[in-house]
């Protein structure tokens, strides 16, 4: 059985340097032999996740789609912009109504047991260095395995090639490690 990867950035502006970076680790992850479906968030537009709107009106159809795709795929690759030094509006309350429990379902079934890999491009120097902190301590608090490699790209407005890879070799071998490495331990534990 192939591991299945859902993959996405947390951005939803066209040229994104997330959106870039998230198709390196995938097209890697790909190659690495996992089944990878890559997604635009912008597709999925949401409502600002509030209680009383989810009592009112239950889970916004694209908050169901999303959290479907979470719970069919075995892990996540998520490539993160840093907002004032934390996580992406957009990508938190993906997180947020994705972890939302329907009844007699368990809770968090989009995330117990998954496993995610973290990249990051910014204009900064730091690379979205401050975001993944934040990213990667509300995953592993809902039960995702977070690998411990990250990368981060500094000064993203000048790293990529017009074909979307790095002009950095080492940066592009490192983004697709992320991949491969997620894939080899999906595979282990599915295995």
């Amino acid at each position: 059985m192939k591991p299945k990867i859902l993959a996405f950035a947390g951005s939803s502006r066209k040229d994104s340097y997330n959106k870039k970076l998230i198709r390196i680790a995938a097209d890697a992850a790909r190659k690495a032999g996992a089944d990878v479906t890559l997604l635009d968030l912008k597709d999925y537009p949401l409502p600002l996740f509030d209680q009383d709107y989810e009592a009112e009106q239950g889970m916004p159809e694209n908050g169901a789609k999303l959290k479907k795709l979470m719970v069919e795929h075995d892990g996540f690759l998520i490539s993160c912009p840093e907002y004032n030094s934390s996580i992406t509006p957009l990508l938190k309350n993906v997180i947020d109504w994705a972890s939302r429990s329907a009844p007699n379902e368990p809770a968090l079934v989009a995330y117990q047991g998954k496993a995610v890999a973290l990249m990051a491009a910014s204009p900064g120097a730091l690379g979205g260095l401050r975001g993944l902190v934040h990213v990667r301590a509300i995953l592993g608090n809902i039960g995702v395995i977070v690998l411990p490699d990250q990368v981060a790209v500094p000064k993203a407005f000048e790293a990529f090639n017009e074909d979307g890879s790095l002009k950095d070799p080492k940066q592009q071998t490192a983004v697709e490690k992320l991949g491969q490495t997620l894939t080899a331990f999906l595979a282990k534990v599915k295995g």
